[in-house]
């Protein structure tokens, strides 16, 4: 069995989980992030700063949703695999993911750097649903 992946769909899974982020970070918790964080909100990055922040955060849904793809193309190759539907398979994979890799991050985060729990909820629920949005892209389009 060969398995290949989309290339559209990468780049669409990473152009909506930057879509997600704005949202995420601006309108629906961002002056909570920004309090929790302690940054000063009246003060306003320049344009380089931010060209350069938006850049690195779209490479870095693309290196997310290049994985992602790919991880998921392997799981195609277990028994059974072909009959599961795609909303179950993105599902299971963004949550397996977010669970094993992202929880344990979270913790440490509490645990060392004495992160509250609302920046980790804030920031552990963005994560779960950029992977979420990811893998149902992936797993619908291909």
């Amino acid at each position: 069995m060969e398995y290949t992946v989309n290339t559209a769909a990468i780049f669409a899974a990473a152009f909506a989980n930057f879509v997600v982020g704005a949202i995420w970070y601006t309108p629906l918790f961002g002056q909570a992030w920004a309090r929790e964080l302690k940054l000063d909100t009246s003060v306003k990055p320049d344009g380089k700063f931010m060209a350069k922040a938006l850049s690195l955060s779209l490479l870095g849904n693309l290196i997310l949703s290049w994985v992602l793809a790919w991880t998921m193309a392997a799981w195609q190759f277990l028994p059974g695999a072909a009959d599961v539907p795609p909303i179950v398979n993105g599902t299971r994979t963004a949550f397996f993911l977010w669970l094993g890799f992202y929880v344990p991050l979270l913790i440490s985060a509490k645990t060392w750097e004495g992160r509250s729990w609302k920046l980790i909820g804030i920031n552990g629920g963005y994560y779960f649903v950029t992977l979420l949005t990811a893998a149902l892209i992936l797993a619908f389009w291909k």
